[in-house]
């Protein structure tokens, strides 16, 4: 069943991990609907929340690998299983 799911991703020190953030996200563009970044230049921190719509395996997957990134905090809230409308 499909779940909605919002991950919030803290990138301490952009510019060593961004790339690789991206990159993983890339991989799982079908399931993003959409995205937001907020750069905290001063701190050198950026915060990123990205709305998925997917399985609950894959939403796992892409979330494990973003929180495996080192330098990167990830928080996910997911929803319960939707029913299909048909």
């Amino acid at each position: 069943m499909k779940r909605i799911a919002v991950v919030s991703a803290v990138l301490d020190n952009p510019g060593a991990c961004q790339k690789a953030f991206n990159d993983t996200l890339s991989a799982y563009s079908g399931i993003i609907r959409g995205r937001m970044g907020i750069p905290f230049e001063k701190e050198k921190i950026s915060v990123v929340s990205v709305v998925l719509a997917g399985e609950l395996d894959t939403i796992n997957a892409l979330t494990g690998k973003l929180g495996n990134i080192p330098g990167i905090t990830v928080k996910t809230a997911i929803s319960g299983e939707l029913k299909e409308v048909y």
